[in-house]
C-alpha cells in the first residue's frame, strides 16, 4: 500500500471516529483534540526527490577532414587517454596535397634564389648607370614577387600539414564514449565544409565525476543551499549511500500541474564507475537538523481566518474571539500565528512567532515558555466534513 491509500486510509478512519462523535451530543461537547504540554523538539526535516544520473560535460568528437573513415580505435564504453587516436580519415587527398605544396615550395626556393641573383646583378648595372630606373624597379619587383611566392608555398605546405594531420582523430579528454553513431567505410564531412555541422563520430565524457538533476518543491528550494551534502541511492545498489554535493540551484522554475519545482543539479564522485548515465535516483536532502529549546505540535498552530470557529468549539467565547482579533500583528500567517493556550481560567488565544519546522513540529521564538499546554484540534475544512459526514449517519440512521 503506497503513502496516498494509507493517508486516505488514515483519513477515513478519522472521519467515521468524528461523525460518530458528533452523532452522540451537541457541537459544544466536541472533544476531539488533546492538551500538549510544550517542550524542547528535535527539528528534522528530509526533502526527497528523484533524479537521473547524467554527465557534467559531455564532447562530442567530430573530424576536420572529409572524407571515408577507415578506422575506428573506440567502442561505447570503451576508456580512451587523451590525445589517443580515435579514428583514421582517408589521407590519399591530404597526402597528395602535401606533396604538390612541397614541390611548389622548392620551385618557388628556386626562383627566389635567382631573383636575390638578378637584384645582385642590378644594383651593380644601375650604380654604374648601364641600366635605367624603370629596368632597376623592374628587377627589384621580380625579386619581391619571388619572396611573396616562396611565403605563400610555406603556408601552403604548413596547411597541407595540418590538414593531413587532422585525418587522424585524436580523444582531447580522457573519457568513456558514451554515444558512436559511425561505422568503417562511412563517408562523412567536416564541420568546416558541411553547413550542417559536420558528422558527429562519438561523444565523450568524464563519468570519474557525474551530476543528477534533482526537482524540489518551491515550498523547500529556500532551504536549500550550495555545497550541501546530499545522499543518493540507485536501484542497482540498494544497499550502497553515495554521497554528492550541490553545485547549482536553476533560477527558472517548472510549472506542473499548479506545483512549482526547481531543478537542483548534485555533483557526485563516480571513481568506481558504479554509476552509469541514466540511472534513476532518489534523492534526500537534510535542510533541517536541530534542537529547538521550545516547539509546539503544527496543529496547534491557526491563522485569524479559522481561529474564530475552533476557538469557539473549546469554549472561548465569541466576544474573547473578536477582542483578540481586534489588533492585527505584524507578519501575520508568515511567522505569527494564533495559539489555545490551556490555562487555570480556561482557554486563552495568544499570539506566537514561530521559526524552524519540520512540519510537525514548530519552533516558539515568542510568546509560549516551557511546560504551557496548547490545544492541538483538526483544520477547520477537516472538521467541518466531519461534521456535515455526521450528519448523514444520523439521517440514515433516522431512516
Amino acid at each position: 500500500m503506497n503513502n496516498n491509500s494509507i493517508r486516505y486510509s488514515l483519513i477515513v478512519v478519522l472521519l467515521v471516529a468524528l461523525a460518530f462523535s458528533f452523532s452522540g451530543g451537541k457541537e459544544s461537547d466536541f472533544d476531539f483534540y488533546t492538551i500538549e504540554e510544550i517542550g524542547p523538539k528535535q527539528l528534522e526535516l528530509i526533502v526527497e526527490a528523484s533524479g537521473a544520473i547524467e554527465a557534467i560535460s559531455a564532447v562530442e568528437i567530430k573530424s576536420k577532414a572529409s572524407g571515408e573513415i577507415l578506422y575506428l580505435g573506440a567502442e561505447v564504453g570503451d576508456l580512451i587517454q587523451k590525445s589517443e587516436v580515435l579514428a583514421r580519415i582517408d589521407q590519399r587527398t591530404p597526402s597528395n596535397t602535401l606533396s604538390q605544396t612541397q614541390a611548389d615550395l622548392d620551385v618557388a626556393k628556386v626562383r627566389l634564389g635567382n631573383a636575390d641573383s638578378q637584384l645582385k646583378r642590378g644594383i651593380e648595372l644601375h650604380k654604374a648607370k648601364s641600366i635605367s630606373d624603370k629596368a632597376f624597379e623592374d628587377i627589384q619587383e621580380q625579386h619581391a614577387t619571388a619572396k611573396a611566392q616562396l611565403v605563400r608555398a610555406e603556408v601552403f605546405l604548413e596547411n597541407a600539414k595540418i590538414a593531413l594531420d587532422d585525418t587522424l582523430v585524436r580523444s582531447p579528454i580522457k573519457g568513456t564514449v558514451i554515444f558512436r553513431p559511425v561505422e568503417i567505410g562511412q563517408v562523412i564531412t567536416s564541420p568546416t565544409a558541411a553547413v550542417g555541422g559536420g558528422t558527429l563520430l562519438m561523444t565523450m565524457a568524464n563519468l570519474n565525476q557525474v551530476r543528477v538533476r534533482a526537482v524540489v518543491d518551491e515550498i523547500d528550494i529556500g532551504k536549500i543551499s550550495l555545497d550541501q551534502e546530499v545522499t543518493l541511492r540507485v536501484s542497482a545498489f540498494r544497499d550502497k549511500k553515495f554521497t554528492g554535493i550541490v553545485s547549482k540551484v536553476e533560477p527558472l522554475g517548472l510549472d506542473v500541474q499548479n506545483v512549482t519545482t526547481f531543478p537542483v543539479l548534485i555533483d557526485i564522485e563516480n571513481k568506481e564507475n558504479l554509476l552509469l548515465l541514466g540511472m534513476n535516483t532518489e534523492v534526500e536532502i537534510e535542510i533541517l537538523n536541530e534542537k529547538a529549546s521550545l516547539a509546539v505540535p503544527s496543529g496547534s498552530l491557526r491563522t485569524r481566518k479559522d481561529i474564530s470557529f475552533v476557538a469557539a468549539l473549546v469554549g472561548v467565547s465569541k466576544e474573547d474571539i473578536r477582542d483578540f482579533l481586534s489588533t492585527r500583528q505584524e507578519d501575520e500567517g508568515f511567522t505569527k500565528f494564533v495559539v489555545i493556550k490551556d490555562t487555570n481560567k480556561g482557554p486563552v488565544l495568544t499570539w506566537v512567532k514561530v521559526g524552524s519546522t519540520d512540519f510537525q513540529n514548530v519552533e516558539v521564538q515568542d510568546g509560549l515558555s516551557a511546560g504551557d499546554k496548547v490545544y492541538v484540534l483538526p483544520s477547520e475544512g477537516l472538521i467541518r466534513s466531519q461534521e456535515e459526514f455526521g450528519e448523514s449517519l444520523r439521517e440514515r440512521a433516522r431512516r
